[in-house]
């Protein structure tokens, strides 16, 4: 009963998207609006399908009912609840589920949201979306069904999720960041469809589009740094990046998003970078849908990666397909990409720009290279090569470098360029703060070039972001005398979010520079009351515990720390050995403080009570996390709407100015 009512959902949804995008398109060419509304309807259709589906599945996974195929393969009735909520997504066939979901909820929010004023563009765009759903839930109802009934016998209980998944809680929130930031990446390449088709890539379009692009990339950079966390934390090897090819299959679409943002300013501002701007949003899907099959193909070795299935061709045709479409597409649209005629000159605001996108596209090209080289290799030559992390550090960090210096020439640079002694004067304004950076560097030790360099970038971008961010509500309290901070703030929150994500960017660049360069460690075998002694810790070994939980045995170790003769408490580093997986999994114990993170990793336990373990200190590793949190918030500002947009969306004026209202008694 429980295969059969959520296989109807998922045919039901099929159904919908598969007469929507047909009826979308017919709507779009006939500017119908009685076909616009059926398309509407026939998404919220395609969102409920998949909302019932998946509500489904929970229900078999909570209830333990074995008799579907996909709770037979992850559910376990000594798995905790939290872990069998998310084991949704623990595995193939409910990962492709989960993604019909959040397709779902796009789909319907595009629907609900995208009404006034874009309904030229919305048939087209809801006809994308729902041909894109088409095909997942055609792969839901055939080589991906996790509906399909258990073979008899009807095993009285299952393997439970994937061990490394159950191991920390950021596996309840890490997948679902990255699937809305990779579903979310299909409603701008809609609407980019739609603007293609309908011969328009105006400012109409354009607005509404980078909101519709900043979401999925908020999601996709606080999902990849989860996923940085989560390694840093389960994995036990002490780092965070290593340029695992699943980890990379996340970024690729993440740097394409990011320039297509930064060419969409140029856009709206200057009227160029047409082009830059539709081609990126295009890349940027097709590298998610690459993204999806890597890690669904088993193509790829990784721990994040599922085994072998039959969906690899599938989506592999899905990909070609795609890449074909868009292609024809803008060979018969590439007159509406010529951008304004101007004179702007290369050493501008949006000269800077265009050298930022060409950064972003080459380190994109040298990460995918570094990705699937190792594939092409093995499926041509039968041989088996990898690509590791000196290729990528030697080829992208001069690239990071790059960006990073541009980060603070571009903003400092004048649009449509300017006098040249106008130029000179504010790339050498921030010299002195690049000067500062690059004596805190010496001052705390930094001797290598890499991060001397990244230092006194930073001091330049932070004092150019600090000076432009804030240019807004310092003009406006100039010239209003005496409002208050926040409403001079609110004039122009997207342009205060970039530079508040600006300075996110600067510092996980400096903490990423400083921890893989300055990164200590020491290991040894301890018996009870042997110390450990590093970076000013010693860690006194206490003893070994078992701890027998339903779904885990924990071996534990219990290891007091004290830095100059003050004790800090103690740290239990484990080893977790589930039922269903041969070799135990590693748990670090992790003591954070802003300066550094002290990392003890248990090694093995031994018959006499003695254990193997592995202390590392790393410094700023916290700023990392803390940077990418500053990334998130900033994008959140950018998408508070302008006192122009609010005057522009208000009914007859009826919406007054919040900036001056919040003002209180700010005069």
């Amino acid at each position: 009963m429980t295969s059969a009512l959520g296989q109807g959902f998922v045919l039901l949804g099929l159904i919908a998207a598969s007469f929507g995008a047909p009826f979308g398109y017919v709507a779009g060419v006939r500017r119908s609006a009685s076909g616009l509304r059926w398309t509407r309807r026939l998404a919220h259709v395609f969102a409920v399908a998949m909302v019932g589906a998946c509500g489904v599945m929970w229900y078999a996974l909570l209830s333990h009912d074995f008799s579907v195929s996909y709770v037979a393969q992850v559910g376990s009735r000594a798995t905790p609840l939290h872990i069998t909520i998310f084991s949704l997504w623990s595995s193939l066939e409910g990962s492709i589920l989960f993604w019909g979901l959040i397709l779902g909820l796009y789909i319907a929010a595009t629907a609900i949201f995208q009404r006034r004023g874009h309904e030229d563009y919305l048939a087209y765009t809801l006809a994308t979306l729902l041909a894109i759903g088409a095909f997942f839930t055609f792969l839901i109802a055939s080589v991906a069904d996790p509906f399909a009934p258990t073979p008899a016998p009807i095993p009285p209980d299952g393997p439970g999720p994937n061990p490394l998944l159950q191991n920390h809680l950021l596996m309840a929130i890490h997948p679902p960041m990255l699937y809305l930031g990779y579903v979310g990446m299909s409603v701008p390449f809609a609407m980019a469809v739609a603007a293609l088709l309908r011969g328009q890539l105006g400012a109409t379009w354009l607005r509404p589009m980078r909101r519709w692009l900043l979401v999925p990339t908020s999601f996709l950079t606080a999902g990849i740094m989860l996923g940085g966390w989560w390694s840093y934390e389960v994995l036990g090897w002490g780092g965070y990046w290593a340029w695992d090819p699943v980890e990379n299959a996340s970024f690729l679409p993440w740097l394409t998003g990011i320039a297509a943002l930064h060419s969409g300013v140029v856009q709206q501002r200057r009227g160029t970078l047409k082009a830059w701007t539709v081609i990126l949003i295009m890349i940027t899907f097709l590298l998610t849908i690459l993204g999806t099959f890597l890690t669904r193909s088993g193509v790829v070795n990784s721990v994040h990666s599922f085994t072998q299935s039959p969906i690899g061709p599938v989506f592999l045709g899905f990909l070609a397909l795609c890449t074909a479409a868009v292609v024809v597409l803008l060979s018969l649209r590439i007159d509406t990409l010529v951008s304004e005629p101007s004179n702007e000159r290369l050493v501008s605001r949006e000269g800077a720009f265009l050298l930022n996108n060409l950064l972003f596209v080459s380190l994109m090209f040298t990460v995918l290279v570094g990705t699937i080289y190792p594939i092409i290799a093995e499926s041509l030559r039968g041989v088996k090569v990898s690509v590791g992390e000196p290729y990528f550090n030697r080829m992208a960090v001069p690239l990071f470098g790059g960006l990073l210096l541009m980060m603070g020439v571009g903003p400092a640079l004048p649009w449509g360029g300017s006098n040249p002694k106008l130029v000179r004067r504010a790339l050498l304004r921030p010299l002195p703060a690049a000067a500062v950076g690059l004596a805190v560097a010496l001052l705390f030790g930094a001797r290598s070039a890499p991060v001397l360099l990244v230092c006194a970038f930073a001091g330049f971008a932070l004092w150019v972001t600090a000076d432009q961010g804030l240019r807004p509500a310092r003009t406006r309290r100039r010239r209003e005398g005496g409002r208050g901070p926040l409403a001079a703030l609110l004039v122009a929150p997207d342009k205060l979010g970039a530079y508040v994500v600006h300075f996110g960017v600067v510092v996980t660049f400096v903490a990423v520079a400083v921890s893989s360069s300055f990164q200590r460690e020491a290991e040894s075998t301890l018996r009870a009351g042997d110390t450990l002694t590093l970076g000013g810790y010693e860690m006194t070994f206490r003893g070994a515990e078992q701890v027998r939980e339903p779904h885990l045995l924990r071996h534990q170790a219990r290891v007091e720390v004290s830095s100059n003769g003050r004790n800090l408490g103690a740290l239990y580093p484990s080893l977790n050995i589930y039922p269903n997986q041969r070799e135990p999994i590693g748990t670090p114990a992790v003591r954070t403080t802003a300066a550094h993170d002290l990392y003890l990793t248990l090694m093995n336990v031994g018959g006499d009570g003695s254990i193997g373990l592995r202390a590392i200190r790393t410094p700023l590793v916290a700023w990392i996390w803390i940077g990418v949190v500053i990334m998130v918030l900033g994008t959140a500002l950018c998408l508070i709407p302008t006192a122009a947009e609010r005057r522009a969306a208000a009914p007859s004026g009826a919406v007054p100015d919040l900036a001056a209202s919040s003002a209180g008694g700010g005069r």
